[in-house]
């Protein structure tokens, strides 16, 4: 299995999850920040972050770095010999990358097996999530008392100078 894995999310988890169960060793690759910036842009995480973040999962057993976003031959014959691979996994999603299936080498190998994509996450859509986001869904919802301090629903104040959370 390989990808980015940038910001990791329970969607990554199940996949390296329904990897494990195809197998008795599972070998992940993590795409260079390099490969992953010319293919799609550039991770918000580096190649660093990435890689502690992928051999912290119970279901990894091996972490290869500096994986090429778009699987060629030579990388495939590599990868097969040295960490004697079965099948490269990936998610049952398209990967096209300038019309071309990253994984057609390991197709054509007869070396490729699909998972079912988890649904309903992705690093995309965290993404979005977060710069729709503004500092009022942090706050708690505040009341004004008769002396003009902010107090939060559980009665502490939220400040010291009377002000809505909102108007600093």
């Amino acid at each position: 299995m390989d990808g980015a894995f940038d910001m990791m999310h329970y969607g990554h988890m199940n996949a390296f999850r329904l990897g494990r169960s195809l197998g008795t060793h599972l070998v992940v690759g993590v795409n260079s920040d390099a490969s992953i910036t010319q293919c799609k842009g550039a991770p918000l995480m580096n190649d660093q972050e990435r890689l502690t973040m992928v051999e912290g999962c119970k279901f990894v057993d091996e972490v290869v770095p500096g994986c090429p976003y778009v699987m060629n031959k030579e990388y495939l014959d590599y990868v097969i010999q040295k960490f004697k691979i079965d099948y490269v996994i990936h998610g049952d999603d398209p990967c096209i990358v300038d019309g071309k299936d990253v994984y057609a080498a390991a197709k054509a190998a007869g070396k490729y097996q699909s998972i079912p994509r988890t649904e309903g996450v992705s690093t995309t859509d965290i993404v979005g999530r977060m710069l729709l986001m503004t500092k009022e869904h942090h706050a708690r919802p505040t009341t004004i008392t008769e002396s003009g301090n902010g107090e939060t629903d559980d009665g502490e104040s939220d400040n010291d100078d009377g002000r809505d959370v909102e108007d600093r």
